[in-house]
C-alpha cells in the first residue's frame, strides 16, 4: 500500500496567492515606471466628498486611471477640468481592489498655450452660465470715494503709478493690500484681499474702502492665470464694494475683467476712474456759485420789483381798517344781552344737577364695593403665588448647592491629573535637552573650525600678503604704483610702505624679472 499518491502531471508549477501576484505586479510596475510624465487629454473628473480627484488621461486608443490625493489636490496649479488636454507627473502603482494599474498624479500643467485658452474658454463659458458676468448685478463706481484700496504688488512700478495719478488728480486715502501677482499663491491671496477688504466693519478702525482696484502690470496668459482662477472671479462677482479690474495691458484680458464693475486697459487708467480731477471741480464749482450768486440777484431783483407794483395797488390803511372798526362796534352792542343770556342758560342747568348728583354718587359707592372684592381677591393670589415661587426657590437653591459642590469636585480632580501630566512633560523636555545639546554643541564646533580653516588668516600662515591702502584693498601693480603710502599684512601683523620712487608703470605679465622695477 502506497502512502503517498504521484502528483498528476504538469503539478511541479508553484502555486501563488492572489496577493502574492498583485503584490509582485506592484513592485514591478513601480519599480520600472518610479516616475512618469503623462501627456493626453482629461476625461470623466469625479470629485467625492473625500476630498480627493479621480479622472482619467486617454488618447485616441488607451485610457489611464488618475487619482490625486486630498493633500496634493489643494496644491495643484492647474484643477483638473474635463476636454483639456494636461502632461500629468507622477508615479505608476497598482490598485489590488479592483485589478488595475493607476497613475498618483503630484502636479499637472496644460499641454501648452491652446490647452490653457480652451480651459479658460471653457471657465469663461461656465462661470458666465452662472450669471456671474450680468452687467445688471455689477454696481455703480462712487462718483468720489474717501478711501480706495488696491490690490496689487507693494513692491512694482503698478503701485507707483496708481499712487501718482490720485496725487495729481484728486488725493485721497488709499488703502493697499500687498499680494503676489502671478503663481501658485496668487490666486489665494486676491481672494482673500477682495474678502477681507468687504468683511472691514465701516465704523471700525480700519476704514472700509468705497472702491477696490486690482491691478497688475502686462505679462504672458501664463503669468497673469492666476486672475482666471475661478476663486478670484467669485470673490469679484460676490464683491459689495465696486470693484476695478486693471490687470495686465489693454490687450490682456482675464475672466476678472468680466466680473468686475469696470475694466481699465492700464493701472494708470484705473485710478483716472477712480476718482476724477479737482481742478476741474472746483473750476465747475466756482462757476455753479457765481451762477447761483446771479439766480438769486435776479430773483431779488424780480421779488422787489414785484411787490413794489402790488403796493401801488392797495389803497389807503385808513379805509381798510374804518369798516372793520364799524363792525366791532355794531358786535359789541350785541355783546352784553348775549352774555345774560347765557348765564341765565347755565344757572338753569345747573339747578338741575343735584338728581343727576345723587344717582352719580350711588353709581360710585357700587363701584367702590366691587373694587374692594376684588382687592381682597388679588391680595389672596398674591400670598399664595409668592408662596409658591418662595418653595420653588427654595428648591431651585438645593439643586443649585449640590451642582456647584460637583463642579468644585470635578474641578480638584482635573487639576490634579493635569498637574500631573505637566510634571511628565516637565521631565520629558529635562531629558530632550539633556539628549540633545551635546549634538549641537559639537556640531558648533565643527563649524567654528572649518570657518577658521576657511578664513583667510590660514591663508596669510602659508606665506601670502595682503595690501591695504587709503580707500581699500590693492589689487593690482597700477595701484599699488599710484599710491603715496600703503600697508601690507601678514600673518603676524601689518607693515607700513612708502614707496621711494614716483609711480611707475606696472609691467605685464610675461616679460622677465629683470625688466621689472622693484616698489621698494
Amino acid at each position: 500500500m502506497e502512502l503517498f499518491e504521484d502528483p498528476p502531471a504538469g503539478s511541479n508549477a508553484p502555486e501563488f496567492t492572489v496577493s502574492e501576484i498583485s503584490g509582485a505586479v506592484k513592485r514591478v510596475l513601480e519599480g520600472e515606471f518610479g516616475r512618469v510624465r503623462v501627456r493626453g487629454e482629461i476625461g470623466r473628473v469625479s470629485r467625492p466628498s473625500s476630498g480627493h480627484l479621480y479622472f482619467d488621461l486617454k488618447d485616441d486608443r488607451s485610457i489611464i486611471a488618475a487619482v490625486t490625493w486630498k493633500g496634493q489636490a489643494a496644491r495643484l496649479s492647474t484643477r483638473p477640468e474635463e476636454g483639456i488636454e494636461v502632461i500629468a507627473t507622477g508615479r505608476l502603482t497598482t490598485f489590488p481592489g479592483q485589478s488595475k494599474y493607476q497613475l498618483i498624479v503630484d502636479e499637472i500643467e496644460p499641454a501648452g498655450a491652446g490647452a490653457l485658452m480652451m480651459m479658460l474658454e471653457k471657465r469663461r463659458k461656465a462661470l458666465a452660465a452662472e450669471g456671474l458676468f450680468d452687467e445688471a448685478r455689477k454696481r455703480p463706481l462712487p462718483y468720489l470715494p474717501r478711501v480706495i484700496g488696491v490690490v496689487t504688488s507693494p513692491s512694482g512700478a503698478v503701485i507707483r503709478d496708481i499712487l501718482h495719478r490720485l496725487r495729481d488728480r484728486f488725493p485721497t486715502r488709499v488703502l493697499i493690500w500687498p499680494v503676489a501677482v502671478q503663481g501658485e499663491a496668487c490666486a489665494p491671496q486676491v481672494t482673500n484681499a477682495i474678502q477681507g477688504f468687504n468683511a472691514l466693519d465701516p465704523d471700525g478702525p480700519i476704514p472700509r474702502p468705497d472702491l477696490i482696484i486690482v491691478a497688475r502690470g502686462g505679462g504672458s496668459l501664463e503669468d497673469l492665470w492666476g486672475f482666471n482662477e475661478e476663486s478670484v472671479v467669485r470673490a469679484a462677482a460676490a464683491s459689495k464694494i465696486p470693484l476695478i479690474s486693471a490687470v495686465g495691458h489693454e490687450t490682456d484680458t482675464t475672466l476678472i475683467d468680466f466680473a468686475s464693475a469696470r475694466r481699465a486697459p492700464t493701472p494708470t487708467a484705473a485710478a483716472e476712474m477712480a476718482v476724477p480731477v479737482r481742478a476741474d471741480l472746483a473750476a465747475r464749482l466756482a462757476e455753479s456759485s457765481a451762477r447761483m450768486i446771479r439766480a438769486n440777484q435776479t430773483r431779488e431783483q424780480r421779488q422787489r420789483q414785484r411787490l413794489t407794483d402790488l403796493a401801488r395797488a392797495l389803497g389807503r390803511p385808513q379805509a381798510l381798517i374804518d369798516p372793520a372798526r364799524q363792525r366791532f362796534d355794531l358786535f359789541a352792542e350785541r355783546l352784553e344781552p348775549a352774555l345774560k343770556g347765557f348765564v341765565r342758560t347755565r344757572r338753569d342747568r345747573l339747578n338741575a344737577l343735584p338728581f343727576s348728583l345723587s344717582v352719580l354718587r350711588s353709581g360710585l359707592v357700587n363701584r367702590r364695593d366691587r373694587l374692594t372684592a376684588i382687592q381682597q381677591r388679588l391680595q389672596r393670589e398674591v400670598i399664595r403665588d409668592e408662596a409658591r415661587r418662595r418653595e420653588t426657590l427654595t428648591q431651585i437653591g438645593t439643586r443649585l448647592t449640590r451642582a456647584r459642590a460637583r463642579t468644585i469636585s470635578d474641578a480638584g480632580r482635573n487639576i490634579a491629573r493635569q498637574k500631573q501630566e505637566l510634571s511628565m512633560l516637565l521631565l520629558r523636555l529635562q531629558a530632550a535637552a539633556v539628549r540633545l545639546l551635546p549634538p549641537r554643541r559639537e556640531r558648533l564646533e565643527r563649524l567654528d573650525r572649518l570657518r577658521q580653516t576657511l578664513g583667510y588668516t590660514e591663508t596669510l600662515r602659508r606665506g601670502f600678503a595682503v595690501v591695504h591702502g587709503p580707500s581699500g584693498l590693492i589689487t593690482s601693480a597700477k595701484q599699488a604704483a599710484e599710491t603715496p603710502r600703503f600697508e601690507i599684512e601678514f600673518a603676524d601683523g601689518r607693515t607700513p610702505v612708502r614707496p621711494d620712487s614716483g609711480p611707475t608703470k606696472p609691467t605685464r605679465a610675461g616679460k622677465s624679472s629683470k625688466d621689472q622695477k622693484s616698489l621698494f
